[in-house]
């Protein structure tokens, strides 16, 4: 299956009506990506609205905390992984994907993701994806060890650190694309040429997730229906 969905739950404003957003919103695409967990811890009673104002089939792809790979960078984790994965509970089987997006300046080093991947997997055995952003991670030796612990890593764009992170790698098994806009990052919308040219690539996939970015001028909302309606 090929999920298409953005980056939260905007919707265009002559869409309101009664009823929340993501309650519009996942009546239109089957998935969400849910960033605000990066920042910041919600209650239990939050990931259990967003599960029940959403039909059966719908997934959210979840951000791991910043604490995780910004702050600990990756090392003695054990605690917060739990804490997460506990926080996150209440969500229930609508939780699709963990997305865990690494820090520029985090270079692989083969022991410690080696290390964290083991305590993830001993964790937490549903899809998992990651999102390097530094050169070093676009070689053989990280796309084994990605593949060894069942881990995707994201397609991206604009592919900045690396021309190989434009394609899924590792875990292929599952391709999940993450579109923050280009040429200007988070603000440009895709032509559509880029959007037919995405949906080829996708349409290789057995199964993908398709999150669009570029939110802060609402170009993603227009973009993943156009790739939906590309791909019907």
């Amino acid at each position: 299956m090929i999920y298409v969905g953005t980056a939260g739950w905007a919707i265009p404003k002559e869409s309101d009506r009664e009823g929340t957003r993501l309650f519009h919103y996942s009546r239109t695409f089957p998935c969400a990506e849910i960033n605000s967990s990066f920042y910041r811890s919600h209650r239990a009673a939050t990931w259990a609205r967003w599960a029940a104002q959403t039909p059966p089939e719908f997934r959210f792809a979840i951000k791991a905390p910043r604490a995780i790979t910004h702050e600990a960078k990756l090392r003695d984790t054990k605690t917060l992984l739990n804490s997460f994965f506990a926080e996150i509970a209440p969500i229930g089987t609508k939780a699709g994907i963990v997305l865990f997006q690494l820090p520029p300046s985090l270079a692989f080093d083969s022991s410690l993701a080696d290390d964290f991947f083991a305590l993830l997997r001993s964790t937490y055995q549903r899809q998992v994806v990651i999102e390097p952003r530094h050169a070093t991670w676009f070689d053989l030796a990280a796309n084994a060890l990605l593949r060894k612990y069942a881990i995707s890593r994201v397609a991206v764009d604009p592919a900045t650190a690396s021309v190989d992170a434009a394609e899924p790698a590792g875990d292929t098994s599952l391709a999940y694309y993450r579109l923050h806009g280009s040429p200007r990052m988070y603000y440009s919308s895709y032509e559509p040429t880029s959007i037919a040219a995405l949906a080829a690539r996708v349409e290789l996939h057995p199964n993908a997730w398709v999150i669009f970015d570029n939110t802060a001028h609402g170009h993603a909302y227009a973009n993943a229906l156009d790739l939906q309606s590309q791909l019907a």
